[in-house]
C-alpha cells in the first residue's frame, strides 16, 4: 500500500500546470525525512518506461535528493560523534606513537581504548541517524552498490534529460542531459542529443549547467585561469575555496565509507571466503574494507566528472599554487604556512625548501608561531595512520592495498613489503614503456634498401616523433591503388563505416576499404587481384620502415589497416567553415580545454605509431595538420602526394586533423601499429591465406582441366568465398 500511497503523493507535489519549475533540486518537501532512494528510483523508471512522464521526474528528483540527503546526514553524524567524548580514535592509529606505560597488564591498552571507542561512537551514530531519518535510521534506507555506482554515473539524468523533454521544460532537459554529459562526455547518443538542445530556440546557453559537478572544480580551474593571467589576488581567494571544497568533498566520501561490509564478488560468496574465520576476524576485515575506502577518496576528490584518472598530487599541487601566489602579492606569512605544508607531504622537496628560506629572509623577524596549515596537518596525520594500518594488514594478514599517494614516506612501509612494492612499481605494461634509442645507421640501411628519402624529421615538423619519408610508391602503384578503391567502391563495397557521407562532416563522402574485403572482393572477381596482393605488400613496406625508424629494438606489428578516400560533394563547399577530420590524438581522448590527453576508452590505447601513406595530390585542401594540445595552434602542415608516408607516434604529443577537401577525391593508405602482439591485425593475416588460396586453385586449375565447364553463379561464388574465408566482413567504425 506504501509503495501505491509513494507516486500519488509525490504528485500532489508537482507544481501546477504552466507554473515555473523551481530551478536545480531544490527540495519538494521542507523538512520531511529522505526516503528509500532505490525503492524511489525503480519506481521513477518504471514510471518512464510507461510514458507517464510527470510522475517519472518527481520520483527520479526525489531518488536524488534523497540520496544526497542521505549523504549529509552520514557526513554530519559522523563529524559530530567523532567530536563526542570517548569516541576519539587512539592516538597511535593516528600516527601517533604509544606512550611507553611499562610492563603490565597497561601495555597495549590501546586496543581496549580502541573498543570503547567503537562502541561509544556506533551508539552516538545510531541515535544520529535515528532522530534525522527517522526509526530505523541509515539501516532503513541501505543502498546497494549497483545503485550507488548508477548515482555516481548520474545515470538518473539521462531519463531526466528525456522526460523533461516530454513535458516541453527545455531548460531543465538541456541543464540534465549537460549534467548527464559531464560525467559520460563518449555517450553518442547524448552527444546529438546535446547538439539538438543547442539548435532549440528556446534553450539558452546558460541551460548547459551541471547540477552536479562538485564546486571546488569549478573554483580550481577560475583560480589558475587568474594565475595564468598574472592575477594573483584574484586567483587566490578561488584557489582557497578550491582547496576547502577539495578537503570538504572528501569527507563526505569517507562518510560514505561507514556503510555495511558488502562482499566484492559473487566468487567469495560462492567459496566462502566471506564467511570464513571468527569474530575478530570478520572485525578486522571490515575495518580493513572502511579504511581502503577511505584512501581511494583521494583519488576520487582529484579525478574530474567523466574522467577515469586523478590529478596528480591534487593537494599538494594546489598548496604549491597557493604559496606562489600569497609571496605575489606580499602575504609572506600564508606563503610559509602553504610551503610547510607543502613539506608535510615531501619533506625533501629542493624547491619548497629554496621557497621556504627565500619566504623567511624577506620576513625578516621569526615568527614562533608560524607553521604549517592545521587542515592539512589533520589530514597528513590521519591519512599516515590509516597507511600504517593497511600496511600492517598487507603483511600479517595477506590483504591487498595500491597506495594513491605517491609521497607516502618510504619508512612508513614495511621493510618486508618495500622490495615487492619496488618490483611493481617498476613493472611497466607495454604500452606506457618508451621504445630504447634507435641507431640510426640501421633505419638509413633500411631506407636506402627501399628506395625512400626522408624529407622532414621531427626537428623540421617542430614535433616529436613526425617523420615525412617519400619514395614508398611508384606512380604506377599509386594508380593500382586508386583503382583498386574506385572498384571496390563501384561495386557498393564500404567497410569501416556505414552510410555514404563522412562521419565527420556532411560535406564529403567517404570511402573505405579493408584488407580482408578487399581479398574477399579479389577472390569474387569484383576487383583485381592485383590490388589487393599490393595493398598487404605496401601495408607491410610501411610497417617495416615505421619499425626501423621509430623503433628498431622493439617489433612493431600493424593493429589496423584501411584504404580510406574523401570526396567533396559538389555545390557544398561554399563559405565552408569545418574540417574533413577535426583534431584528435589516435590512442587517446584529446581534451583541449586543458591540454590532456586521457588514455581510456573509447580511444584505441593499444595503438602506438600511425602512417598515412598518400596516392594522390589532384584535389583542393585535405592537407594534414599537426597542432599544439589545445587543437587550435597548427605546428606544421604536409601536402599529400604519391608514395608520401606521414608516420608518428599516436600519443597526445601529435594531436593532428585534416583540412576540408573542397574538390576532388582525396585517398590515403591509414595505417596503425602496435607494441603488443594481442593486438595484432587478425583481418590481415586472414586477407594473406585467403590470396594464397586464390594463387593455389589458380594454379590447379591451369594444370587440371575442369570437368564442369559452366561457371558457377556469382552469387553462390560469392557465398563460398565468405564461408571459407571463415567469416562474413566486419564494419569496423575506425579511421
Amino acid at each position: 500500500m506504501l509503495r501505491l500511497l509513494r507516486p500519488l503523493l509525490l504528485l500532489l507535489l508537482l507544481p501546477p500546470p504552466g507554473s515555473p519549475e523551481p530551478p536545480g533540486l531544490a527540495q519538494l518537501s521542507p523538512g520531511a525525512p529522505p526516503q528509500a532512494p532505490d525503492l524511489l528510483y525503480a519506481d521513477g523508471l518504471r514510471a518512464y518506461a510507461a510514458g507517464a512522464w510527470a510522475p517519472a521526474v518527481a520520483l527520479l528528483r526525489e531518488a536524488l535528493r534523497s540520496q544526497a540527503a542521505l549523504g549529509r546526514v552520514r557526513l554530519d553524524c559522523g563529524a559530530s560523534c567523532a567530536a563526542e567524548p570517548g569516541a576519539a580514535l587512539p592516538a597511535v592509529l593516528l600516527g601517533a606513537p604509544e606512550p611507553d606505560s611499562g610492563p603490565g597488564p597497561t601495555q597495549g591498552s590501546w586496543e581496549r581504548q580502541l573498543l570503547r571507542a567503537a562502541l561509544r561512537r556506533a551508539d552516538c551514530l545510531t541515535q544520529c541517524a535515528a532522530r534525522r531519518l527517522g526509526p530505523g535510521g541509515a539501516a532503513r534506507l541501505r543502498v546497494g552498490r549497483t545503485l550507488r555506482d548508477a548515482f555516481r554515473r548520474r545515470e538518473p539524468y539521462n531519463y531526466l534529460q528525456r522526460a523533461y523533454y516530454q513535458l516541453k521544460k527545455l531548460d531543465l532537459a538541456a541543464a540534465a542531459a549537460h549534467t548527464f554529459f559531464v560525467a559520460n562526455p563518449m555517450h553518442l547518443q547524448m552527444r546529438e542529443d546535446m547538439a539538438k538542445y543547442r539548435r532549440m530556440s528556446g534553450v539558452q546557453p546558460q541551460s548547459f549547467r551541471d547540477l552536479e559537478t562538485p564546486p571546488h572544480w569549478a573554483a580550481y580551474d577560475t583560480g589558475l585561469e587568474l594565475l595564468e593571467r598574472q592575477e594573483a589576488g584574484l586567483a587566490l581567494p578561488r584557489l582557497e575555496e578550491a582547496l576547502q571544497g577539495s578537503l570538504a568533498q572528501m569527507e563526505s566520501c569517507r562518510a560514505d565509507c561507514q556503510g555495511p561490509e558488502e562482499q566484492e564478488g559473487a566468487e567469495e560468496e560462492e567459496d566462502g571466503a566471506g564467511s570464513q574465520g571468527g569474530l575478530y576476524e570478520a572485525i578486522a576485515r571490515h575495518w580493513i574494507q572502511v579504511l581502503q575506502c577511505r584512501q581511494r577518496c583521494v583519488g576520487e576528490t582529484a579525478t574530474r566528472p567523466g574522467r577515469s584518472f586523478p590529478v596528480p598530487d591534487f593537494l599538494p599541487s594546489q598548496l604549491r599554487r597557493l604559496h606562489e601566489a600569497h609571496a605575489q602579492v606580499g602575504n609572506l606569512s600564508q606563503a610559509i604556512e602553504n610551503v610547510l605544508s607543502v613539506l608535510l607531504f615531501y619533506p625533501d622537496d629542493e624547491a619548497a625548501k629554496r621557497a621556504l628560506n627565500q619566504y623567511q629572509a624577506q620576513l625578516g623577524e621569526p615568527r614562533p608561531g608560524l607553521g604549517p596549515r592545521e587542515d592539512i596537518q589533520r589530514f597528513t596525520l590521519r591519512s599516515l595512520g590509516e597507511k600504517r594500518q593497511l600496511y600492517y594488514a598487507m603483511e600479517h594478514l595477506g590483504t591487498s592495498f595500491k597506495d594513491p599517494d605517491p609521497w607516502t614516506p618510504a619508512a612508513l612501509i614495511p621493510e618486508a613489503l618495500r622490495e615487492k612494492l619496488r618490483e611493481d612499481q617498476e613493472k611497466r605494461p607495454w604500452d606506457h614503456e618508451p621504445p630504447k634509442p634507435k641507431p640510426l645507421t640501421y633505419w638509413k640501411d633500411v631506407l636506402l634498401l627501399e628506395g625512400v628519402t626522408l624529407t622532414q624529421d621531427s626537428r623540421q615538423l617542430n614535433g616529436s616523433e613526425r617523420a615525412v619519408l617519400d619514395g614508398l610508391l611508384t606512380p604506377a602503384e599509386c594508380g593500382v591503388l586508386l583503382q583498386l578503391a574506385k572498384d571496390a567502391a563501384g561495386a557498393g563495397a564500404r567497410s569501416g563505416y556505414r552510410g555514404r557521407r563522412s562521419p565527420h562532416t556532411p560535406h564529403e563522402r567517404f570511402e573505405g576499404l579493408t584488407v580482408l574485403k578487399a581479398a574477399q572482393l579479389a577472390r569474387a572477381g569484383t576487383v583485381g587481384s592485383q590490388g589487393a596482393k599490393l595493398l598487404l605488400e605496401v601495408s607491410e613496406r610501411v610497417r617495416t620502415l615505421t619499425q626501423a625508424y621509430f623503433s628498431p629494438e622493439r617489433p612493431l606489428h600493424l593493429s589496423f589497416t584501411h584504404l580510406v578516400c574523401r570526396s567533396a560533394i559538389e555545390g557544398e563547399q561554399e563559405q565552408r567553415m569545418d574540417l574533413s577530420h577535426p583534431v584528435h590524438a589516435d590512442n587517446c581522448v584529446l581534451d583541449p580545454d586543458t591540454g590532456e590527453c586521457w588514455r581510456e576508452p573509447p580511444a584505441y590505447t593499444y595503438r602506438d605509431y600511425s602512417g598515412l601513406l598518400y596516392l594522390n595530390d589532384d584535389f583542393q585542401g585535405g592537407d594534414l595538420f599537426f597542432t599544439e594540445p589545445n587543437a587550435l595552434t597548427v605546428t606544421a602542415r604536409v601536402r599529400p602526394r604519391c608514395g608520401r608516408l606521414v608516420a608518428f607516434s599516436s600519443g597526445g604529443e601529435n594531436p593532428h586533423g585534416v583540412w576540408a577537401v573542397t574538390r576532388g577525391r582525396r585517398c590515403a593508405l591509414a595505417l596503425w601499429h602496435t607494441w603488443a602482439p594481442e593486438h595484432r591485425e587478425q583481418e590481415w593475416i586472414e586477407a594473406k591465406e585467403l590470396l594464397q588460396e586464390s594463387e593455389e586453385e589458380e594454379e590447379e586449375e591451369e594444370e587440371m582441366p575442369s570437368k564442369d565447364p559452366s561457371p558457377e553463379p556469382p552469387s553462390r561464388r560469392h557465398q563460398r568465398v565468405q564461408d571459407k574465408a571463415g567469416k562474413a566482413p566486419r564494419v569496423r567504425e575506425e579511421l
